[in-house]
């Protein structure tokens, strides 16, 4: 029998996904499961982009230009001049999400056996990305006790050998929350001009800041103009998850020229994501005011629940919709494992994400959880109190 390849044999598993078929047994058994353990927003589409795809009325569904339809690059481009982010629609190309967008990016800018740099916690799917590109993640550590803010700089400079080619950041971030200050970024700019690399950001949370904070591109510094790569999404911003179009972002020609090669090889991003995500840029203000006091009402909840409860501690996030939680368990993996397949409260339970998945140093995070604040209050009061529960009952409990 052949071999896999090395590669499909290290890819991770998803730690948000992984625990799906013991869900879908307690489903089975009757009870009322509670997902927190993925970024699916309950929050409306914009009816917009929903109209949009009612009224599509062209005869046949074509494929578009690889790089996207250009009115939606130009209308994606207006949107980021709305935001004092300097861009042309030649600067952007939309993808097929925003996975497809960073996969483009990491196979554009660094060759097999680079090193990118990644603060973890980190979007655990940065590890299988840059597997597929045969790169190395080099992560760097960072706190709880602080909100997970930005390391020392120091510690980015100690790990940076010739393979270094880039630093990968989230912000807000995902699976923390945290969002970087803009004096946060200057150091990091300062570090990536000194040593030649390129500053990828995710930035698909943007809109979600929180607490009078306010979001700051990595487009938007003076100097990162052939650094700074930007990976963007509609799926949160309008939570519209499985339309699967986002874009790749950068003033440095040479990228988007490269990244454009990749997508000529997968023909053309999707049609009716294109029709949707463009709609969307007319989504009213009113939309994100509206989404953002429920997030912000949602965020307080489960964050104030949490720590009411004996031996757990979750910061407050200051964007996006994702909370770390350390809880008092020998392993969290065992715990969410228990919780689907033997623990129920009044025939409910609930599902996290655990967080060692989005670690890639060994051992880090075994007694964390990932929470995405998604589910609306009501639910997330009755996942709250079930987690109350099952840290009573748990026979891994760690006082």
């Amino acid at each position: 029998m052949p071999n896999i390849s090395n590669k499909g044999f290290n890819m991770p598993e998803s730690p948000i996904r992984k625990l799906v078929p013991f869900a879908e047994n307690a489903k089975r058994k009757g009870k009322k499961v509670y997902h927190l353990n993925i970024g699916q927003p309950d929050i409306q589409t914009p009816s917009v982009a929903l109209e949009a795809i009612k009224n599509f009325d062209d005869n046949v569904v074509e494929y578009s230009h690889s790089a996207g339809f250009e009115s939606y690059r130009k209308g994606l481009a207006s949107y980021y001049q709305s935001l004092d982010i300097d861009v042309s629609y030649n600067d952007l190309m939309v993808t097929t999400g925003g996975s497809e967008a960073l996969l483009f990016a990491l196979n554009s800018c660094l060759d097999a056996g680079d090193e990118i740099i990644i603060p973890e916690p980190f979007y655990a799917n940065y590890n299988g990305f840059s597997i597929s590109a045969g790169i190395t993640v080099k992560p760097i550590s960072t706190s709880i006790d602080n909100g997970f803010a930005l390391p020392p700089i120091e510690d980015f400079v100690k790990l940076i050998t010739p393979k270094t080619k880039a630093i990968l950041i989230c912000n807000p971030g995902n699976p923390t929350g945290y969002l970087y200050s803009h004096e946060e970024l200057e150091l990091l700019r300062d570090v990536v001009k000194k040593y030649n690399l390129f500053l990828f950001a995710d930035e698909v949370y943007r809109e979600f800041c929180y607490d009078g904070n306010s979001h700051c591109s990595v487009l938007s510094l003076d100097g990162l103009e052939k650094h700074a790569v930007v990976i963007d999404s509609t799926s949160k911003r309008y939570s519209m998850c499985g339309i699967r179009v986002g874009c790749i972002v950068s003033k440095n020609p040479e990228v988007i020229n490269t990244a454009l090669k990749f997508a000529q090889a997968r023909l053309s991003p999707p049609t009716f994501g294109q029709v949707a995500g463009e709609a969307a840029l007319s989504t009213p203000k009113s939309y994100f005011e509206d989404v953002i006091n429920e997030y912000v009402a949602r965020r307080d909840l489960l964050v104030n629940g949490l720590n009411k409860i004996d031996g757990v501690i979750c910061p407050k996030p200051k964007g996006a919709f994702y909370a770390i939680a350390q809880l008092p368990v020998d392993n969290a993996e065992k715990f969410a494992q228990w919780l689907l397949e033997e623990f129920d409260y009044q025939n409910e339970t609930l599902m996290v994400a655990p967080a060692a998945g989005f670690y890639s140093t060994d051992g880090e995070g075994n007694n964390q959880v990932r929470i995405a604040y998604v589910l609306n209050q009501d639910s997330l009061k009755r996942a709250i109190k079930c987690l109350e529960e099952a840290l009573i009952q748990y026979p891994g409990l760690k006082r």
